[in-house]
């Protein structure tokens, strides 16, 4: 058993540079880009303004992959942005990241990407989701258990998955951009649909806004490798080499897609397509091309899941380790040396939510609840150069200070319309964070004794 003085049990380093870039890709590529452009495509009724949106997107994903490299490479610790949290601003901030990651945040995101599973494996047996609702909420919650499954054997044998499935998914986005530009034009596509707005009334900043939120949650994903930073090999080089070349890919393939999808389809059609990818390769290879596109898309979401249950736990096994949570949590199997505590604690939460919550409503609320958290952590740069100049930096991040600054403003730009334009959702969602504070300041700063 674990005493007060004796820290977690070390997780072995097994993941390598190109491991680790599949696991960027392949937790980020999930349910986002096959989802939301219908509803991006709903708000902001225009190719252009839709494919700039993409593009800004990946813009501000990038200013923060840039600076969080920084702080890999500086902390490359189990737990990601927890430990920057930490560091750069104390346990009450760690604390409030871990305690939003258990009821809010990792649950949510979870449940979204299995839900899009759950639909597109009934899509591609040729079964209507919307008509059998829970049949794809009942697959939904397997999907996670049997990913849990698989990363409680071990990290490798997730990791393997993973990069083997973002294969299979990257390549599938690829033929689909590739179909769509070259076949499209003998089905109907048109070089006019990418510049031709649908009619209305001009389109709004807050609409903006909103739509950059749904886009934010496809790009999700660009630094969860960081959790799992105590298990990359040579983490001051690999861990942020890892992250700007995956995120980099994103943005490529990700703006790509969207040009397919509007040349394929008027922008009108395509705000009417929830199953936009389906849509596509209806036009141009028929039911066919339904049935494989649907079989893609179910492997990209489960690469998604596998790798977002291969990290975020070790949110939970940080905790524990630092005495902010339950000793259970650290708890790693004496077999397959994974935190299998806390990966089981993920899968229920998860489970739970899928079977009871709506994919906008999970996909929302977890955009709001995480990305406030990631541009404290990048505020952290700050203040750790300050405070810790001699801390070991192998990477500083590019365009010091202002890139970071770019971020930083980004995320309250969004923040700050959520809570116009969608105030009550926004309020629910920060109450619920805030919520921790209490506890953190009734129990955890307290009393540092073993918790059990």
């Amino acid at each position: 058993m674990q005493t007060a003085t004796t820290g977690p049990e070390k997780l072995p380093r097994t993941l390598g540079l190109w491991s680790s870039v599949a696991l960027v890709i392949g937790i980020t590529i999930g349910s986002g880009i096959f989802r939301t452009p219908a509803g991006v495509a709903r708000l902001v009724p225009s190719p252009l303004v839709m494919l700039g949106l993409w593009t800004l997107g990946g813009a501000v994903t990038l200013c923060g992959a840039l600076s969080l490299a920084e702080l890999a490479a500086a902390l490359p610790e189990t737990g990601g942005f927890y430990v920057y949290l930490r560091e750069g601003w104390g346990r009450w901030a760690a604390f409030l990241f871990g305690w939003s990651q258990l009821i809010l945040i990792r649950a949510s995101a979870l449940g979204g990407i299995a839900v899009v599973f759950g639909e597109y494996l009934l899509r591609s047996l040729r079964i209507d989701p919307v008509a059998h609702v829970m049949a794809a909420r009942g697959l939904s919650a397997a999907a996670i258990a049997f990913a849990a499954a698989v990363n409680i054997v071990g990290v490798n044998l997730g990791a393997a998955i993973v990069g083997v499935s973002t294969v299979a998914k990257f390549s599938a986005l690829a033929v689909l951009v590739a179909a769509a530009l070259i076949l499209g034009s003998t089905h109907g596509a048109s070089v006019e649909n990418l510049t031709r707005a649908a009619g209305g009334s001009p389109i709004g900043i807050g609409a903006m806004g909103l739509a950059l939120v749904s886009i934010l949650w496809a790009y999700d994903g660009f630094g969860d490798l960081s959790f799992a930073g105590g298990e990359v090999r040579d983490p001051q080089r690999n861990l942020p080499r890892a992250i700007i070349i995956g995120t980099l890919a994103l943005i490529a393939i990700y703006v790509s897609t969207n040009v397919a999808y509007l040349y394929v389809s008027p922008i009108e059609t395509v705000a009417r397509s929830p199953l936009v990818a389906a849509d596509t390769m209806l036009a141009i290879f028929g039911q066919a091309g339904v049935v494989l596109v649907s079989v893609f898309v179910m492997i990209s979401s489960f690469s998604s899941l596998n790798g977002s249950m291969l990290a975020s736990p070790r949110i939970f096994f940080a905790m524990a380790g630092d005495r902010l949570f339950f000793e259970a949590i650290a708890r790693v199997h004496p077999r397959y040396k994974t935190p299998y505590v806390a990966i089981l604690l993920a899968a229920v939460l998860g489970m739970a939510l899928v079977l009871s919550r709506s994919f906008e409503s999970l996909t929302n609320t977890f955009v709001l609840a995480i990305w406030p958290f990631y541009a404290l952590s990048v505020a952290a740069i700050y203040r750790l150069r300050r405070q810790r100049p001699d801390l070991p930096r192998p990477y500083r991040v590019v365009g010091y200070p202002i890139v970071p600054a770019l971020f930083i403003l980004s995320v309250v730009a969004f923040v700050v319309n959520s809570l116009v334009h969608d105030t009550m959702n926004s309020l629910i969602t920060f109450a619920l964070i805030c919520s921790g504070l209490p506890i953190y300041y009734g129990i955890f700063s307290r009393d540092r004794r073993q918790i059990r």
